[in-house]
Formats: structure tokens, sequence, C-alpha cells
């Protein structure tokens, strides 16, 4: 897994429609599993895909510790 840069606002690549995913296969998977750790590290409880430069529409969320 790795640690993923997180965009923050006012970056523009924020405002760009997401793509949907019409199947979610390893590389989503891959993607999800990075978005985690990114998530923990921040820390945080919620991370959405184009937070971390990716234009498609998948989020992780952990609200066990909220």
């Amino acid at each position: 897994m790795a640690i993923l840069p997180i965009i923050i606002a006012p970056d523009p690549r924020l405002a760009k429609p997401a793509k949907p995913v019409a199947k979610v296969d390893d590389s989503i998977r891959r993607l999800m599993d990075n978005m985690l750790e990114t998530m923990y590290q921040a820390p945080g409880i919620g991370l959405a895909a184009p937070q971390v430069g990716e234009l498609k529409r998948v989020i992780v969320v952990d609200c066990a510790k909220a």
C-alpha cells in the first residue's frame, strides 16, 4: 500500500466531475487500500478519490472511532 498526496481546497482539480466506476476490480481495490492508508495517516474518517487525484466516484469511510 502507499500513502497518496492529499489535494486540498481551493485546488481546481477538486471542482472537476468524477467518473462513475462500472466495475470494482483489482485496480479499484488497490486504490481503496491506498486511500484507507492515506486517510488513517492524515488522520481522518473519510476520503474521496478526487482528493488524491483520481477522478473516480470512489470513497472510503471509517467512523468506528468517531
